[in-house]
């Protein structure tokens, strides 16, 4: 009897390709579709078309199909911390806790549910016999970074089929096999919100409150529409004009309590460095590699783009401290620090705070 493997299809190129490539190597491939946002609700996904595209692959590889809704398991386990978060000023990731909460246990569950040994997805990542998770092989697609909060106990029970490839490897191959999604363009950004404008989506779930802009000496030089639009290192959108010298604006931080939106001019200004930061919910892939007093030298990624920065982490209790060697810009709270070992993704930490902003000696970078 052929082993059962329940793909998780996007109505993408990247799934539709791991469901080929998996019917290829002889395996029962079962696609399911996962929608996990009601449209009526607001957004603009774009559900009904990528079901659609899903249905017409599986149709053309032979595979059978199904439609699950993950709805309510996605507002309760993720949107319900995407707004807490945002309210209390943090900028959150929601992909790597829908990817733990929604990918890898509502979904993985319902795939067991239907007789399979394993789950996969198209994802760029890829995994050992260990469980271990790798980079994939395109630097450029690589997605360990939305995955650290996943457990070896998970990823051995998953397959990335095309985290070996590059993504041009993967259109290329899809365009050869005639399907229908080869040139499909990638989605990006949060399904929820797609193409709509994110401040008008936000403020239909959370109230704004206006209040003023001020520089680092504490003088207004704007208003802000409310804490929660803004970022750490944000430029565009501020609205400030008519400041002689012709620099720029940028968001250095947030005073909550005086519900003030601290900028400063210059995208080299010091508030925006920092080389210390706190991280909460510590996750680790596999076993923990370093126990409290102890330091481990590894590398980070703070935001999904960035190349690998040099760093040292110390577990502070159940916090992480990270020490970059070189001054990061823009580390931003609510978002990942994510270590690496080579191309081992460890785990990481969601950045609590920035605990030396302004102090950073700039000669280092």
């Amino acid at each position: 009897m052929k082993e059962r493997v329940v793909v998780g299809m996007s109505g993408g190129v990247d799934s539709s390709v791991t469901a080929l490539l998996l019917k290829e190597q002889g395996y029962d491939v079962v696609g399911v579709f996962m929608k996990n946002w009601e449209e009526e609700e607001g957004g603009a996904c774009t559900a009904e078309t990528d079901w659609r595209d899903v249905r017409d692959v599986c149709d053309l590889i032979g595979i059978p199909y199904y439609s699950v809704n993950f709805a309510k398991e996605y507002w309760d386990r993720v949107f319900s911390y995407f707004l807490s978060e945002y309210k209390a000023g943090r900028t959150p990731n929601p992909d790597v806790l829908c990817n733990r909460e929604i990918k890898f246990r509502a979904f993985l569950d319902f795939a067991m549910e239907l007789g399979a040994s394993r789950m996969a997805t198209g994802h760029f990542v890829r995994t050992d016999e260990d469980g271990r998770l790798l980079r994939g092989v395109d630097p450029g697609k690589d997605q360990s970074y939305f995955l650290y909060m996943l457990k070896r106990a998970q990823l051995k029970k998953a397959i990335f089929p095309v985290g070996g490839m590059t993504k041009a490897e993967v259109r290329a191959y899809a365009e050869a096999k005639g399907l229908p999604v080869s040139k499909k363009k990638d989605s990006t950004g949060v399904c929820f919100i797609g193409e709509r404008n994110f401040k008008k989506f936000l403020s239909e779930y959370l109230p704004a409150q206006p209040g003023a802009m001020v520089d680092p000496e504490g003088h207004e030089v704007g208003r802000h529409d409310g804490l929660m639009y803004y970022t750490l290192g944000q430029r565009r959108g501020l609205g400030i004009g008519g400041c002689g010298d012709g620099r720029s604006w940028f968001v250095i931080g947030k005073d909550l309590a005086k519900n003030r939106l601290l900028v400063a001019q210059g995208e080299d200004h010091p508030m925006l460095y920092s080389t210390l930061c706190l991280g909460t919910d510590v996750t680790w892939v596999g076993e923990a590699p370093i126990r409290e007093g102890e330091t481990l030298r590894c590398t980070c990624k703070y935001r999904y783009r960035q190349a690998d920065q040099k760093v040292e982490a110390a577990l502070q209790g159940d916090k992480l401290l990270i020490h970059a060697l070189a001054p990061q810009r823009a580390v931003t709270p609510g978002q990942s620090a994510v270590l690496y070992r080579g191309e081992e993704c460890l785990g990481g930490a969601i950045v609590e705070s920035i605990l030396d902003a302004g102090k950073v000696e700039m000669s280092e970078k």
